[in-house]
């Protein structure tokens, strides 16, 4: 009797306000649905702009000021991936206004729902919560209601933003992640040693998938 393979393993480097990591998970999502892949998913903290204030920083100016580009450089780039995140599944509600946060506290609080067995549920809400609905991931009110709303305990979760008892945990793991050579997010590692950059697209990630499907265990 054959025995089953073991679920692929993956782990995802991301941070909540990138939008090329919602759509990479999107892509991720569909094409594992597609192959009917075992899988384990496993998320883990980057800070793409650990300096960014709690009232958070106009999205457009942000870019520009980062990567030197012009305002209408940055409007095509939000047209292309609104449209990959509905090809993908996801739909992108991006505005002149809308503002980019700093994560540190959202990652806190998916160290502390990864505890309850919870973290994929948050990550994927407070992807909804930044690019959907527009709010504020760097506010602990904002935070705790997403919580609260996937079912967990809202007033824990003031607590351990107001308290910030894994600071220490989080600083260490998005250091971990660079000591081991992921410099941009998504950054996606299959079986601990495969690691893909960006967002692939459905197909590629089908045709990874299928590879690794024949790789011997």
């Amino acid at each position: 009797m054959e025995q089953a393979k073991k679920p692929l393993q993956i782990d995802i480097v991301s941070d909540v306000v990138c939008p090329w990591c919602a759509i990479g998970y999107s892509q991720l999502a569909e094409a594992l649905k597609q192959t009917n892949t075992p899988h384990e998913i496993h998320w883990h903290p980057f800070e793409l702009n650990p300096n960014t204030p709690h009232e958070g920083r106009n999205y457009r100016e942000h870019i520009m000021e980062k990567y030197g580009t012009t305002a209408e450089d940055v409007k095509e780039n939000r047209a292309r991936m609104t449209a990959a995140g509905a090809e993908a599944g996801f739909n992108f509600q991006f505005t002149d206004e809308f503002r980019t946060y700093n994560t540190f506290n959202a990652h806190q609080l998916l160290h502390w729902a990864d505890q309850q067995g919870r973290m994929h549920d948050l990550k994927q809400a407070l992807f909804v919560t930044h690019f959907v609905d527009n709010k504020n991931v760097a506010d602990s009110t904002v935070l705790a209601d997403v919580a609260a709303d996937i079912g967990l305990d809202r007033v824990e979760a003031l607590a351990v933003i107001a308290d910030q008892r894994f600071a220490n945990v989080i600083r260490e793991a998005v250091q971990h992640s660079k000591q081991q050579g992921v410099q941009s997010v998504p950054s996606v590692i299959f079986n601990g040693r495969h690691l893909v950059s960006g967002a692939q697209g459905v197909e590629n990630y089908k045709n990874i998938l299928k590879q690794l499907a024949d790789m011997p265990e």
